[in-house]
């Protein structure tokens, strides 16, 4: 390349290297002034603004003041400034504002210090001589700004919004602004707690009710432009409580809510009620009527006791009458006593409102023959309280009360025991004439006495037994039942006489004790023991009497009938010999069953007796003793039958003895038959029992005599039949039966043996023994 193509592209570079020179330059300028233009719009906005905010501050009174390193300057508001410190008292210059919002209060002092050392934040209220100035602090860098504005006139004394809402949080109830539609915007902490929120801010708070019917209320409110109030029980925190809500429209529109915990209120108004309700009810089960009547004489409480004591409408007691009205219908009715001048008695009636102090109880006897006790005291909430109690049936009681005591103490003057009765107390209680005399005492003296101890002073000289009278202090005065039991002995006296004694516990707790003396009882026991013992020997010595008697007879009878038998069989001898000699054989047989008869009872009253108990067929029993008799009963020209029912079946019972029986019952009855007439056994079955029945058509036995039928040794010149029945009755008792007797005079008789199907030895029915 030669030189000028070099120099021809250096002068091309140096032109393009200037044009783009020129073009950077072009455009750094352009750069320049658009920023400077973007600052001066800036600036112009930052003048604008701080213009405003001058503006703004002078506007509301307002007095804002910069604090650093201890320095305070004025930012904006020279007027409220000058206010605040007129209302403080001080110079208009700003650090002595300051100054003086320190000295004011020390804890004021101590939260502007903590703002200018560690930018906390603060709100406070001062007061000055001439008034108050609201202070409130904020930190911004290492800057601290004060804002203050002067409370003067009517404003004065009222707190800032910030402290009232400081106030309103410190409240333990909740509270909170609602708008119109019920929504809640501002809120304590209590509010905020109970919700669930997470501030008192309206964003955090939508959604968020306290209670429907509390919304609803603050509708109303709204709506009515009035203050409404609602009582609601609302589970908080876990337990049901009772608030009392106060909805009242705010100024500038919104309702302030209002709670006032009313729980121990409303629980000690309805523990309230249901006292005076169980007290209504209290009163409505007892028997005395209840009137209450108030300060203004009114009836202001009765229960149903009382309208039905004196028969008055409900209605018309609903009423609330005066007790003036209320006497006057009862005098209508006549259910008051009898007076003369029923206006005075009136008047001192009502006149008892007037005595507040303690008043006598009256006795009201009225026309229909009632009897009332009238109690009157002064009501603690003022007025009168009246107690009608009808004492009727207590007078009558206490007058039958007192008549038994009368008859009582009468009676037991009547009585030969000495007889005494000491209350659960030990007090003397009763004791008649003969307990004076017995114990030789004075009426003076026992009643002196009084009590058990006392009376047994007066009765040891007597009866030296402290030991006895220990024992029977016992019986009256422990109340131990083992000891008030009943108890029985004998003492003797000093006077050598024998006291039986006796205690018996009452039912009311008081005990009895009663001595008699038992002196010639016991002697004249005694006496009759030896004539018993005598007696009895002398019964001995009767039986043995008659069973010697009876075996020595036995044996010369028997040789009689033996030798009676032969005769009658011997050859030789008259038909008039022979008539002799069975007259002879009978008669002997006659005396043997007599005697038989005479040990047969001696044996049955020694007890000695003994029944072989075996099952024997009735109908065979009766067979046999027809068997037996009928030879007589053809001889004396009478029928004899059997009758007997087929299911009679068997009895237990001795046969021997059973025979016996029979044959005496059947000789009676052929004995008093006359020829031509009938004798008939019957046995049936009945009850538990069998009943063997003789009837006989013959004379019967005479009304005085049938009293003694069954007697011993009955003589027959008086119609008795001798030894035969007495012997029926024993042997029939002794198989546990009883023997009856049916018999009208000329029309015949019938005996009646009845006999227990299964055999009891010895029982027999006593109210029909003789």
């Amino acid at each position: 390349m030669t030189s000028n193509d070099l120099i021809l592209a250096a002068a091309a570079g140096a032109v393009c290297l200037a044009i783009c020179a020129t073009l950077w330059s072009l455009g750094q300028r352009r750069s320049f002034e658009a920023r400077i233009a973007a600052l001066k719009a800036r600036l112009a906005r930052q003048e604008g603004g701080a213009s405003g905010a001058q503006a703004w501050a002078e506007a509301f009174d307002t007095a804002v003041i910069e604090v650093e390193g201890g320095a305070a300057g004025l930012v904006s508001g020279v007027e409220s400034l000058s206010a605040c410190a007129q209302a403080l008292g001080v110079g208009h210059e700003v650090n002595a504002v300051v100054a003086a919002l320190g000295q004011a209060d020390p804890d004021h002092a101590h939260k502007l210090s903590a703002l200018f050392e560690r930018g906390e934040a603060c709100a406070f209220e001062v007061r000055g001589p001439n008034g108050s100035v609201s202070v409130e602090g904020r930190a911004a860098g290492a800057l601290a700004w004060l804002r203050m504005s002067a409370v003067t006139g009517a404003d004065s004394g009222l707190p800032s919004a910030a402290r009232f809402a400081a106030f309103v949080d410190s409240v333990a109830e909740p509270a909170w602004v609602a708008g119109s539609d019920g929504q809640a915007v501002w809120g304590n902490e209590a509010f905020v707690r109970a919700v669930g929120a997470t501030s008192a801010a309206a964003p955090a708070l939508v959604g968020k009710t306290f209670d429907r019917a509390a919304d609803a209320l603050v509708i109303e409110a709204a709506e009515k432009g009035e203050r409404r109030e609602a009582l609601r029980w609302i589970n908080l925190e876990g337990r049901r409580r009772a608030f009392r809500l106060s909805a009242q429209p705010l100024e500038g529109g919104g309702v302030g809510v209002f709670c006032a915990d009313v729980t121990e209120i409303e629980d000690v108004r309805d523990a309230f009620k249901k006292h005076v309700e169980a007290h209504d009810e209290t009163l409505n089960h007892i028997a005395e009527a209840v009137a209450i009547f108030s300060q203004t004489r009114r009836l202001s409480y009765h229960n149903t006791a009382f309208a039905e004591l004196w028969g008055l409408e409900r209605a018309w007691l609903d009423e609330r009458p005066t007790h003036g009205e209320v006497l006057d219908r009862l005098r209508q009715r006549r259910r008051l006593p009898e007076t003369i001048d029923y206006a005075s008695w009136k008047a001192a009636e009502l006149a008892r409102y007037e005595d507040l102090g303690p008043q006598a109880d009256d006795l009201w006897h009225l026309p229909d023959g009632r009897t009332l006790k009238v109690v009157r005291q002064p009501h603690p909430l003022g007025g009168m309280l009246l107690i009608y109690s009808d004492i009727t049936g207590e007078l009558k009681l206490r007058a039958q009360y007192n008549a038994l005591i009368q008859v009582q103490q009468a009676t037991l003057d009547k009585l030969n025991d000495a007889v005494a009765v000491f209350g659960s107390d030990g007090r003397l209680r009763l004791h008649n004439e003969a307990f004076e005399t017995f114990w030789n005492v004075t009426p003076h003296a026992l009643e002196a006495a009084g009590d058990f101890e006392g009376v047994v002073e007066l009765c040891v000289p007597r009866l030296h037994d402290l030991a006895f009278w220990r024992e029977l202090k016992g019986r009256v005065a422990d109340p131990d039942p083992q000891m008030r039991a009943p108890t029985s002995g004998e003492v003797r006296t000093s006077d050598d006489r024998i006291v039986v004694y006796q205690s018996r516990p009452l039912p009311d707790g008081a005990t009895l004790i009663a001595f008699a003396d038992v002196t010639d009882t016991r002697d004249l026991q005694s006496a009759l023991a030896d004539r018993s013992a005598a007696l009895a020997e002398a019964e001995r010595l009767k039986r043995d009497f008659v069973g010697n008697v009876s075996y020595e007879l036995r044996t010369p009878l028997t040789t009689i009938i033996g030798y009676s038998e032969l005769l009658e069989r011997a050859d030789g001898i008259s038909e008039r010999g022979r008539n002799h000699v069975a007259a002879v054989r009978a008669a002997a047989t006659q005396l043997a069953r007599s005697i038989d008869d005479v040990l047969d009872m001696a044996q049955i009253d020694a007890g000695e007796m003994a029944l072989e108990i075996e099952d024997i067929r009735v109908a065979d029993l009766l067979l046999n003793a027809q068997e037996r008799a009928l030879k007589d009963a053809q001889l004396g020209g009478v029928t004899l039958a059997v009758e007997c029912e087929e299911d009679v079946g068997l009895i237990r019972g001795d046969a021997k003895r059973l025979t016996q029986t029979l044959d005496h019952l059947v000789e009676n009855a052929l004995r008093q038959t006359p020829p031509g007439g009938r004798v008939t056994l019957q046995a049936r079955r009945a009850l538990g029992e069998v009943r063997l029945d003789v009837s006989d058509t013959g004379r019967g036995v005479p009304f005085h005599v049938q009293a003694h039928i069954f007697d011993r040794f009955v003589g027959r010149d008086r119609g008795g039949p001798g030894l035969g029945l007495a012997l029926v009755k024993a042997l029939v008792e002794l198989h546990g039966g009883w023997v009856a007797l049916e018999s009208e005079p000329g029309a015949g008789s019938t005996f009646t043996c009845h006999l227990p199907e299964t055999q009891q030895p010895g029982a027999m029915q006593p109210e029909l023994g003789f």
